[in-house]
């Protein structure tokens, strides 16, 4: 694989960690340089670590999987959205506490934008190909485009308030729908 191509798949593969870190942050009512921290590691760290698992796996994960993983992004990404939509309804009894760039709900957002790297991982094992390089790119380029969604998301959720954490949950539910369309579709 060329470094072209290297670099579009890290590019596509980032495109999840964007969409949901952009979603996250503009539902936060203050984002921080912490929160902001947490996503772009975590993200870029998920990235790395999926693609060499899936490497490391090899066509063995791929044949247990058989499809799963989508199903079990959308299922993450969707539980998150809706509890982000719920918990938007009432901004005055909302627990000013809750934070998706802690805890499980980190944990889960970081396996469910990383599940497609997993795969990627597969495919790179199965052509020969090396991995240390690739899975390096593929974390900097979550952590870049995690970072560029933060930033985005923060802004954003500034000008539409109590509707951000709305529109966050509707992003993320739509980005797992999207991921089963495509399978489904494939």
């Amino acid at each position: 694989m060329d470094n072209i191509t290297l670099l579009i798949t890290a590019i596509a593969l980032g495109a999840d960690a964007f969409a949901v870190s952009a979603a996250v942050s503009g539902g936060l009512q203050d984002v921080t340089l912490r929160h902001t921290f947490r996503l772009t590691w975590h993200f870029g760290l998920f990235q790395s670590l999926m693609t060499i698992i899936g490497w490391y796996g090899g066509a063995v994960v791929s044949q247990h999987m058989g499809g799963i993983n989508d199903w079990i992004a959308f299922a993450i990404l969707t539980g998150l959205g809706v509890k982000m939509i719920v918990e938007s309804k009432d901004s005055e009894e909302r627990v000013k506490d809750y934070d998706p760039t802690r805890g499980w709900s980190l944990v889960g957002l970081s396996v469910a934008t990383s599940l497609d790297a997993l795969a990627i991982g597969v495919s790179f094992s199965l052509i020969g190909m090396t991995i240390w390089g690739p899975a390096a790119v593929i974390g900097v380029a979550a952590l870049l485009m995690t970072f560029i969604g933060t930033r985005i998301g923060k802004s954003a959720g500034a000008h539409l308030g109590e509707w951000a954490e709305r529109i966050g949950g509707g992003v993320l539910i739509a980005i797992g729908a999207r991921i089963v369309y495509q399978n489904l579709s494939s």
